[in-house]
């Protein structure tokens, strides 16, 4: 039977060997300095079966820091640290991009200069979970809203480092604007209780997306940029009762600017704000005139279906992939899977639960 999942296709001219996506995911690797290393470029080229990789959230700013040991690209040191993860996964023939990421107001002071509180749209204090500072989980802390002659600077430090993406050799980089970090927290009602031109209708809450998009556009082909967003998810405390006006609102937006993709977590695997019926990939086709990816909790089949039945073109797999180095390899030849790992060593900041996952391969030859 033909496999639409294992397919190869064609992204806005970059040619991907197949339709898996290896999703982004905070693995925590890259030390106090958030610099990227060798281990990195290991973990990353062994996972380099997939048609197109996500590298894991980087930081675009200190003021982004919000999560122990990840990497950021905002020096000329982490920028030329990348190069080497980069040419790990050309050596592949596998394409990546670089998410980038702001934190916003699930960081905490320790990660701040001068111990500042986090940044956000609106002084609107996360609820439902604890920040992982240095110091161990600590409750989340109110945080500061940004002024508004202070967002263009954020906006700059997007396309800053974009521009150090593109030093590094990625092929393209997507704007992380899911689970309730600095984006979403513009996007959502929820978060952002503003009263000048970023807040209050819904074209002023997408405006600071808007910013960033055409920002990171001046350095990246529209077709390397792609875009990530939850319209489902409460993780970060998240979920606004006008959720579907606003993500239906800000997608058709997106329609304008012919980017590499839509990235969804569709899926309910992360949570989900049960404000009404979920968000699915075949409603988002409708409203999406692009290349879509669909994220969260497919299996194989799963996934063949979403495919098969053209309601997404990709599908990104992200818990797979940790202990599935061949996930891909797997896929093609119906192995079975590893087990997943316990949760306490994804983020090791080691080899452990990290590099250290056998292939099928490996595990037959033993």
């Amino acid at each position: 039977m033909t496999s639409h999942l294992l397919s190869d296709f064609n992204l806005k001219n970059l040619s991907l060997k197949n339709r898996l996506v290896m999703a982004p995911m905070t693995r925590s690797r890259a030390g106090a300095e958030r610099m990227p290393n060798a281990l990195m470029a290991e973990y990353y080229a062994q996972r380099s079966g997939a048609g197109l990789i996500i590298s894991e959230g980087t930081t675009i700013s200190k003021q982004a820091n919000g999560w122990l040991h990840t990497p950021g690209i905002y020096t000329p040191e982490q920028t030329e640290a990348w190069k080497q993860v980069v040419d790990a996964v050309h050596a592949k023939g596998t394409p990546i991009f670089l998410q980038l990421w702001h934190t916003g107001r699930a960081s905490h002071s320790s990660f701040q200069e001068n111990n500042q509180l986090p940044v956000a749209p609106s002084a609107i204090r996360i609820e439902s979970s604890e920040a992982h500072t240095p110091d161990g989980k600590k409750p989340h802390e109110t945080p500061r809203a940004l002024e508004t002659a202070e967002v263009s600077q954020v906006v700059e430090d997007y396309r800053q480092a974009a521009a150090n993406a593109k030093q590094a050799g990625f092929d393209g980089v997507e704007i992380h604007g899911a689970n309730g970090y600095i984006i979403d927290e513009f996007l959502q009602s929820k978060t952002n209780q503003r009263s000048d031109k970023y807040g209050g209708s819904l074209e002023n809450r997408y405006r600071f997306l808007k910013e960033i998009i055409e920002s990171v556009l001046t350095v990246w082909d529209a077709g390397r940029v792609g875009v990530r967003l939850s319209p489902n998810g409460n993780y970060n405390d998240m979920g606004s009762p006008d959720y579907r006006e606003t993500f239906t609102y800000v997608i058709e937006q997106l329609n304008q600017y012919g980017l590499a993709y839509l990235h969804v977590l569709d899926g309910l695997g992360f949570g989900f704000h049960e404000l009404g019926e979920p968000m699915t990939v075949a409603e988002l086709r409708k409203i999406y005139n692009g290349t879509l990816i669909g994220n969260c909790g497919y299996d194989k089949q799963s996934a063949e279906k979403a495919i098969a039945a053209n309601e997404a073109d990709l599908i990104a797999f992200g818990r797979p992939f940790i202990s599935n180095p061949d996930l891909v390899e797997r896929f093609a030849n119906n192995w079975e899977l590893n087990a997943d790992p316990e949760t306490a060593i994804w983020y090791s900041f080691e080899a452990e639960g990290y590099t250290d996952f056998p292939t099928y391969q490996d595990k037959v030859a033993v």
